[in-house]
């Protein structure tokens, strides 16, 4: 996991031996359900692990901070991101068992006391949260309607409460009902090719 310290060089010795983990954990989960397709295993550091931590290059989120992950699959954002901020509270979501079984084994094996795995669809999960995370599972039109109702009011980071979305491409389309979204190329981060139309979208939400 090189490519992690290369990035993010002041991880704790606790938090390198986590990363250092995970390829082998996926390896063996995965080949058990199949929660990442069997060609993407070898690039999992940069594909699923410094993909998902694009987030904190964008928000790095403080002690007690809530966070949702919604259609977690494997546990993509939110995995790596608790180990990289062991004091936020990361709440793991996806409507498939089997997946949130992969997410409960790794979180276990890796001691990682932040993590609250749950089968459960988006809309009903219960409680607030300072953001919602996510790894392109949706269009942003319903991605919103499941999660508006979930953001806390009080305001504690630099980027306001709402959303931090994983997505390529040209989104102008996607985003143009929501003028206050700004996007992050994780380009101006990550100098590896797979991040080339990568990017991170920010919509600021307000409970209604």
């Amino acid at each position: 996991m090189d490519i992690i310290l290369k990035y993010f060089p002041n991880l704790s010795e606790n938090q390198r031996t986590q990363f250092s983990q995970l390829v082998e954990l996926y390896a063996f989960w995965n080949a058990q359900i199949n929660v990442i397709s069997r060609k993407d295993i070898s690039a999992l550091p940069i594909r699923h692990v410094l993909h998902s931590l694009g987030i904190a290059k964008v928000q790095s989120f403080k002690p007690g901070t809530n966070i949702l992950d919604v259609g977690t699959g494997g546990g993509f954002p939110g995995i790596p991101l608790a180990i990289l901020f062991p004091e936020t509270r990361f709440h793991l979501v996806d409507s498939i068992g089997k997946k949130i079984k992969v997410v409960k084994e790794v979180a276990e094996a890796l001691e990682l006391k932040n993590v609250k795995a749950e089968t459960i669809r988006a809309e009903e999960v219960k409680g607030e949260f300072d953001f919602i995370v996510s790894r392109a599972v949706t269009n942003m039109d319903e991605f919103v309607k499941w999660t508006k109702a979930k953001i806390a009011k009080k305001q504690q980071h630099e980027l306001k409460n709402g959303i931090l979305y994983l997505k390529g491409g040209d989104l102008t389309e996607e985003l143009q009902h929501f003028p206050k979204a700004k996007l992050f190329d994780l380009t101006n981060y990550f100098e590896d090719e797979f991040f080339e139309t990568k990017k991170v979208v920010h919509i600021p939400l307000k409970k209604r």
